[in-house]
């Protein structure tokens, strides 16, 4: 019996686009972007979404749909995710979601707290707040944790310091609700929008020295066919170095290297060591978040 659902995570680079598209060919499937950077329509080869050919293979969703400069959040994808999964059942394929945000993930198999909505003026303001407690990358989020931990010790001991999203997350929710963003993810999430034993859970985890491999190898290509070119168009829109589009791995790199501030040779090395580093934290998210139901593959 062919699955109901697939779902396909991984870190960077570890080959999900080009597994989603086999499986799409063999179960009749439509792809459905998990991704929470490639959902951004300025940004292609920076953060290897598919591209035409490979879109051309099989009907694919959610892909660079969405301006950098919107706001977006993991309620936002999965209320397009909805969506999608009903135009795969319009179509009688098979939903097949591919990605390495274990967020998503989270919230298409086990539903979303019912956080109200917040004041995009608050997100802002914890943003800018980071953005001018340093120069340094590594300051401004530490100052965000240590306000998280005045005002929600409990949550900010659930984070990581460096983990900048989630800080500002946590401190918005507080500020807007007066509630710890804790307090909301113990309310009832709702329904899951995937269920169910027919449901195929694949998590593609390459041993770590072949996975370097492919991030370097992978970057190189993105250089050879216009990385630089694209963050140079990217920049021209003059977004706020506080959207997320501005973190995307390549982004702040490449920027240097169009002010003069580093060499194509430093920020491509600088590039490739943050991709390893993202690869692995997403590789100890996985395992450390998804259980045996899920098939860990090579």
């Amino acid at each position: 019996m062919p699955p109901e659902f697939i779902l396909i995570a991984g870190p960077t680079a570890s080959g999900k686009s080009a597994y989603a598209i086999k499986l799409a060919r063999q179960y009749d499937g439509m792809v459905i972007n998990t991704d929470s950077m490639q959902v951004y329509r300025q940004l292609q080869i920076v953060t290897a979404r598919p591209d035409a050919q490979q879109e051309l293979q099989c009907p694919h969703l959610l892909y660079g749909h969405r301006d950098g400069w919107q706001p977006y959040s993991v309620a936002s994808w999965l209320g397009e995710a909805a969506k999608a999964l009903e135009q795969a059942k319009q179509a009688n394929k098979t939903p097949i979601f591919v990605g390495g945000t274990g967020l998503y993930f989270k919230a298409l198999t086990e539903g979303l707290s019912p956080v109200p909505a917040l004041d995009p003026d608050i997100r802002q303001k914890w943003r800018e707040f980071m953005l001018a407690q340093s120069g340094h990358d590594e300051d401004g989020p530490q100052a965000l944790y240590q306000e998280l931990l005045k005002r929600d010790p409990a949550a900010a001991q659930q984070l990581r310091p460096s983990d900048h999203q989630r800080l500002i997350r946590a401190l918005e929710v507080i500020d807007s609700t007066g509630k710890s963003i804790l307090e909301w993810q113990a309310k009832d999430k709702g329904r899951a929008l995937i269920g169910g034993h027919n449901v195929k859970k694949i998590l593609l985890m390459p041993e770590r020295s072949q996975l370097h491999h492919r991030i370097n190898q992978r970057f190189d290509q993105m250089v050879n066919i216009g990385a630089l070119e694209e963050v140079k168009a990217l920049l021209e829109y003059n977004v706020a170095a506080s959207q997320p589009i501005m973190k995307a791995i390549g982004v702040p790199q490449f920027a240097k290297v169009l002010c003069g501030e580093a060499s194509m040779e430093e920020a491509v090395e600088k590039a490739k060591a943050a991709t390893r580093q993202y690869a692995k934290r997403q590789s100890t998210w996985f395992n450390n978040q998804f259980d045996e139901e899920w098939q860990r593959e090579q």
